[in-house]
């Protein structure tokens, strides 16, 4: 009101001043945001409208023939594996050989003490020697008719046995050295220096030496595995290529041979066991160690490669994205072998000359339009190495599958 006066602290005056203050700042920025959204065109904006088709890769489906691969795990060990034993009793008192060092048959490799040894040599040298006199004088006399046929025969047998106890003690003194019955790689020794060596049992395995050139390498293989063979088995009569990966990955350079192949499953393994034989000049294998054997025989006809990051998994099963009739994907179950480098072997499921998308999985829903470009299959988007888990994309494929259905 004009010329009204306020009472002196009074607030009304302050209230009315911040009222008006407050509505003049939301004019101002309302009208700043009508002028930004008319610069952008928000306020003009119309609705979009219907996407054309998705372009895609698509590799067409051709059949072929590839060989059947198998690659298990395998443990090497020596082609002849002997167990050095005492066959005296007695106190080891050496060591004459370097564990693990290469030997020679006949080459020294214990010491037991030999002195008890020489001690009954000695005797039996003794005794043989008294025998073998009376042996001479008996018979002397048996030719002079003084003495009765008895007394000779009784004499000589007494002596045989002395000269064969003799024969005995000098082999018991000459295998207190133990020595390598074959060439090889010696193993560790069992026994140490102080040790009662007993000629029984364990108690006298000393060490083992390894024959590892050819070496062996032992694998199995389970029902699956032979499942994908088409006789359902290991066919020796086939033309089979054998072929070791060392740990390092890389395939071992000489070929090997199969030299055993067992004709049951071994109950606690539920494999058929089998054995391969590898050249080893150089002694890169050694026995113990676990490799990849891997397996090439016979041919998989009429089959289909399919890159890997085109095959989608999901708990139903393996299926691909196919173009169909008005170019319109149609999800396809296929059946699906093992991975040969960075494809997928299919089995079933496929035509020749089917489309099989390769990219762009992630947009595509069942009967979605999309413009197909045929690419070479080595073109194709890679998947991942042989052997290796699923990526990260065949994971996402599965995710696209199981939202499409």
């Amino acid at each position: 009101m004009i010329g009204a006066v306020y009472p002196a602290g009074s607030s009304y005056l302050t209230k009315n001043v911040r009222r008006l203050f407050v509505r003049h700042v939301f004019k101002v920025v309302l009208g700043m945001s009508a002028v930004w959204l008319g610069s952008t065109g928000m306020l003009h904006a119309q609705p979009a409208g219907p996407q054309g088709p998705l372009p895609v890769s698509v590799i067409e489906a051709r059949s072929t023939n590839i060989p059947n691969v198998l690659e298990v795990t395998a443990q090497a060990e020596g082609a002849k594996e002997t167990e050095v034993r005492s066959r005296v009793n007695g106190i080891l008192l050496k060591r004459l050989y370097e564990e693990g060092s290469p030997v020679t048959a006949g080459q020294p490799l214990f010491q037991i003490d030999p002195e008890p040894f020489k001690i009954t040599l000695e005797e039996a040298q003794a005794r043989a020697k008294q025998t073998a006199r009376e042996a001479a004088r008996l018979k002397l006399l048996f030719s002079k008719q003084a003495v009765s046929r008895k007394e000779f025969d009784d004499a000589t047998s007494v002596n045989e046995i002395a000269q064969a106890t003799l024969k005995t003690a000098q082999l018991n003194l000459k295998w207190t050295t133990v020595t390598a019955p074959v060439d090889g790689i010696s193993g560790r020794s069992l026994r140490s220096e102080g040790n009662l060596i007993s000629n029984t049992g364990d108690a006298g395995l000393l060490t083992s030496i390894y024959q590892i050139n050819p070496i062996w390498v032992r694998f199995g293989l389970s029902s699956s595995d032979t499942a994908q063979l088409p006789s359902g088995r290991l066919d020796p009569k086939q033309n089979t290529s054998i072929e070791l990966l060392l740990p390092n990955g890389q395939v071992y350079a000489e070929k090997g041979q199969l030299n055993f192949q067992s004709t049951f499953i071994d109950p606690k393994l539920g494999t058929q066991q089998m054995r391969a034989e590898f050249p080893n000049p150089n002694s890169a294998i050694l026995p113990g160690q676990f490799l990849r054997i891997r397996i090439t025989t016979g041919m998989q006809e009429n089959v289909f490669l399919v890159p890997q990051a085109a095959v989608v998994q999901s708990e139903r099963g393996f299926m691909v994205w196919t173009v169909g009739p008005e170019s319109k994907v149609v999800p396809t179950p296929i059946k699906v072998g093992k991975w040969s480098g960075k494809n997928w072997i299919v089995l079933s499921g496929l035509k020749p000359g089917d489309q099989v998308v390769t990219d762009q999985l992630i947009k595509i829903r069942p009967g979605a339009v999309v413009k197909p470009t045929v690419v070479p299959l080595n073109q194709a988007s890679p998947g991942a190495a042989s052997g290796s888990a699923p990526t990260a994309g065949a994971q996402k494929n599965a995710a696209a599958q199981k939202d499409a259905r």
